[in-house]
Formats: C-alpha cells, structure tokens, sequence
C-alpha cells in the first residue's frame, strides 16, 4: 500500500465500520485515481470532504440527519443576536460618561467595546450581499477582535466592555460560523433588520437620558436577549417538528451555551441566593457559572446525538394480542 493511500485510509476512518468495509475500497480508489503520481499527502479540500462526508455517514446511522441543517439555522439565529447587541452597543458608546464622573473613555467613546461592536455590524450586510467564505472571515475577524478586547483597553489605556459582555458574544460568534452559504435573500436580510432593531434600542435608551455604561444595562439586556432567543428556537422547534423537521430542535440544543452565558447573571444569582441569600451574585459565582456553561453546553449536543441514536435503535415490540409493532 502507498503512503499515499495509508494517509486516505486514515481519514477514513471518519466513516463508520460497517460503512468503510463495505466502500472503503472504493472511496480510496476513486481519490488515488484523481491524485497525481508525485503526491504524499491529501490536500486539504481532499481532507475536508472525507471528514465531511465521514461526518454526515455517522449523523446517518444516528438518525440524526437534520442536526447540520439545524445547527446552521441556529448560526443564523445566533448572528442575528450577536449584531442585535452590537448594534445595541454600538449606539450607546458614542455617549460618554461625563469627566466629573471620573470615569475615563476611550476618545469620544465609552470603551474599546466600539471597534469590536463595528466589527460585528459588518458582518449583517456582508451576510446579504456575500455569504459564503467572506462572510466567515468577517465573523472571525469579530470574534477575535472580542476575544482581544480587553488586551485592547490595556494597550490604549482604556476601559472595555465586560467579560459578562463579551463572553456570549464570543459564543453567539462561533455558532454563526455554521450559516448557511445558500440561504434565500429575505433571509439573509434578517441579520441586518436585528442590527437596526439593535440600533434603534439603543437610541431609544440614549433618548431617556443613559449615560453610557454596560453594567446595570447588560444585567437586564442580555438575559432578556437571552430568553427571546430561546423562545425564538423552541417556537421553530414546535412547528417545524408538527411536520416531522427536526432542525428546530438541534437548534435549540446547539443554542443553548450562548443562551446559558447570556443569562449567566441570573443563573449565578440563582446560585448565590440558594447558597447565601445574596441579593446579587458575586464575581467568583459569575465566573464559575460562566464556565460551566461553557463546557456542559456543548457537550449537550454529541449527547442528543447518542441518545438519538439509541432511541433510533431500541428493537420494536409487539403487543401480545394484536401482533402490532409499538
């Protein structure tokens, strides 16, 4: 065997077993054959489709068919979200705390939270007229200018927004990494309507005479963000499932994490207020929760699918006086 066709055999074992007994042969075959003599090594494209394809097999045998559709409608919802809030922000910042206040800003700004809110406004109109590859790199570029933000402040000497802020920002970001390159134009315009209902939010607030700071603020926006985006996903959820669609469903479950960190507040508030009675949760209880959403929801996911899967194979019964399967 050449080394060639060992590095394909290892690929594939992305496909089940009983799968790559039965075509793994022929799967090898077909690439050695379209590989050039001199080659070593996959390509990445080549390597990106096995694992795809290696991917949709095991979702196939789970009888877990619609989770990539569901989790690329939970990306388009989770990027609607994430520029619903920069759009929010992005309105506020430009209202800065007064100097006899103390509060230093950053320019004519409140905080360095501005360049990553911008860079999370692009992304809605990009989504409209370029989905596809450029669309995820604007998504990346948003995602790692809100991971760097507090390094940000640091470097211009400034504040920046909240880690309680920027935290389901990062997962909201990751999960709109999976939306769909094919989506109909009505719906790819509903990222950019959520940011100007952001925006208008936002002028709203700043017309009643906010002044500019997150605390207060994200304490009440982002668990209500929060709790309208799950509603959002268990109302698809019930109604594409009336027609036997499970994408709704697989949404709701990959939604959860940035569902669960929007509302850290009220979860660690829980937490507090059952431990100590504390009116309001402390630092330390903010940071634990967030990390334990962090890590038990996305692990809900692979456990849907295992339970999918064996639901889909628990062996049918009869019932003893009829003969009927149930």
């Amino acid at each position: 065997m050449s080394e060639l066709a060992r590095h394909y055999r290892r690929l594939l074992r992305a496909y089940p077993a009983d799968y790559r007994r039965e075509r793994g042969d022929e799967i090898v075959g077909t690439y050695l054959d379209l590989a050039g003599p001199e080659r070593r090594w996959p390509s990445p494209a080549e390597a990106a489709d096995l694992l795809r394809g290696g991917l949709r097999q095991r979702l196939r045998a789970a009888g877990a068919t619609d989770l990539l559709p569901g989790v690329r409608l939970a990306g388009l919802l989770a990027l609607a979200t994430a520029v619903f809030l920069a759009g929010f922000w992005a309105t506020v910042e430009p209202n800065a705390p007064r100097p006899e206040w103390g509060m230093p800003g950053f320019g004519p700004f409140v905080s360095v939270g501005v360049i990553v809110w911008c860079a999370w406004l692009l992304c809605a109109p990009l989504l409209f007229v370029a989905p596809g590859r450029i669309t995820r790199v604007a998504l990346a570029v948003a995602i790692l200018a809100t991971t760097v933000a507090p390094v940000l402040g640091g470097l211009f000497g400034a504040p920046r927004p909240p880690l309680s802020v920027l935290a389901p920002q990062v997962a909201l970001g990751v999960l709109a990494l999976a939306v769909g390159d094919r989506l109909p134009r009505p719906v790819r315009a509903l990222p950019s309507m959520a940011a100007l209902a952001g925006v208008g939010t936002g002028l709203a607030l700043v017309g009643q005479g906010y002044w500019g700071w997150y605390a207060w603020t994200a304490e009440q926006l982002l668990p209500i963000t929060g709790t309208v985006l799950l509603v959002i996903a268990v109302l698809l959820a019930i109604g594409l499932g009336i027609r036997r669609d499970e994408r709704g469903g697989w949404a709701t479950v990959a939604l959860l994490t940035p569902v669960g960190l929007l509302n850290a507040h009220l979860l660690a508030g829980a937490v507090d207020g059952l431990a100590s009675g504390a009116p309001r949760p402390t630092y330390p209880t903010m940071v634990a929760t967030a990390i334990a959403v962090a890590l038990i929801g996305p692990a809900l996911l692979p456990a849907a699918v295992a339970l999918r899967r064996r639901v889909g194979l628990r062996p049918a019964t009869s019932c003893p006086t009829c003969g009927n399967h149930r």
